[in-house]
C-alpha cells in the first residue's frame, strides 16, 4: 500500500477547502518537488544511483553464479565492477 505523499495531502486539502493556505502549501510543495527534480537531473544523481545499483547487482550475480569462487576471484570481480562504476560516473562529469 502506497502512502499519500505530502503533495497528495496538500492537493486534497486545497480541493476540499479551497483555502488560500492550502493553495499556498500545495504551491510550496510542488515547487520543492520541481526544484528537487531539476537538481537531480542537473547533478546526474539519478543516473549515479542507477550505476550504483547495477554495480552492486553485478557483484551479487557473480557471487550467486560462482559460489566456490576464491577470495581473490571475488575481489577481482568486485574491483572490476567498482572501476566500471567509477568510469561511468566520471563520464557523467565530463559530459556536463
Amino acid at each position: 500500500v502506497k502512502l499519500a505523499s505530502l503533495s497528495d495531502l496538500a492537493l486534497l486539502g486545497w480541493l476540499k477547502t479551497d483555502s488560500v493556505q492550502c493553495k499556498q502549501l500545495l504551491t510550496a510543495v510542488t515547487g520543492m518537488q520541481v526544484a528537487r527534480e531539476l537538481l537531480d537531473r542537473l547533478s546526474g544523481q539519478s543516473q549515479i544511483d542507477a550505476y550504483r545499483r547495477e554495480c552492486i547487482q553485478s557483484i551479487a550475480d557473480y557471487v550467486k553464479k560462482n559460489p566456490r569462487a576464491s577470495q581473490r576471484e571475488l575481489n577481482a570481480e568486485a574491483e572490476k565492477n567498482v572501476l566500471l562504476f567509477a568510469s561511468r560516473v566520471q563520464g557523467l562529469d565530463s559530459g556536463h
